[in-house]
């Protein structure tokens, strides 16, 4: 059964459509990016996924069941750009974040789960700043902050928008080694990208979206010059995945 799928998935905003009769299927275990022009629709397509957003048709299931039945199944990452990084709070305190959705919001963590934020931010390289105020971090430090968030809460799914923004190169390599030790556990992440360079490189799976999916599947299949110029309107400069060349 596969982790995710979508079928005739619609969300229109005013009555334009900003996604149309989208299908989208992601197996078990692979590193998933969803890359496309701006404005494709592409987060979008994760908030529709994640009931952030009510679709206008279409259908979508998590394991075979309703997101809200498989919630617990699933961790997210937004946009570093959506947070309010003045609000007053500690890096161990947001981490902590990921561990209600397991103890609800009236209990309190335990000293178990204080040492599993722990963990989670030594694995991601900011265990040191476990006390910092948020609103000192860089990019790449509140990126990480958010990726041990979402480690904290043992998913079995992950849904990334953007993971690799405005991170400097060090924090991109730690990114991707997570990725691909999540992956060894048989976990799923999908992700929204925009280095179309990178993609051979760091997914398995690739979703072209531009309003529509254009093509879905294994990236030496579908990461094609044709498909890029398809989602891309011609105006892709393709980076041949032949010796990188």
């Amino acid at each position: 059964m596969n982790p995710i799928e979508v079928t005739d998935l619609t969300v229109a905003y005013h009555a334009k459509p900003v996604l149309w009769d989208v299908d989208f299927t992601v197996p078990e275990g692979t590193l998933t990016a969803i890359v496309g022009p701006n404005g494709a629709g592409k987060t979008t397509l994760i908030k529709a996924i994640l009931g952030l957003i009510p679709p206008a048709a279409g259908n979508v299931l998590v394991y075979g069941k309703a997101y809200e039945e498989q919630r617990h199944l699933v961790g997210y990452v937004p946009q570093r750009g959506s947070v309010d990084w003045d609000f007053p709070t500690s890096v161990l305190d947001v981490v902590l974040m990921g561990r209600y959705g397991l103890l609800g919001w009236f209990r309190r963590p335990s000293a178990a789960d204080k040492q599993l934020a722990l963990e989670a931010l030594d694995k991601v390289g900011m265990v040191d700043f476990a006390q910092r105020q948020i609103s000192q971090l860089s990019g790449g430090q509140q990126q990480r902050t958010f990726l041990a968030r979402a480690l904290v809460q043992d998913a079995q799914i992950y849904f990334m928008d953007e993971p690799f923004q405005g991170v400097d190169a060090t924090t991109e390599r730690a990114i991707i080694v997570l990725l691909k030790e999540l992956r060894a556990q048989n976990k799923t992440v999908i992700a929204v990208h925009h280095d179309l360079q990178t993609v051979p490189e760091y997914f398995d799976w690739v979703a072209l979206l531009n309003v529509r999916c254009i093509a879905c599947g294994p990236v030496a299949q579908v990461f094609t010059e044709e498909n890029l110029r398809l989602a891309y309107g011609g105006r892709v400069a393709f980076l041949s995945m032949n010796n990188g060349q």
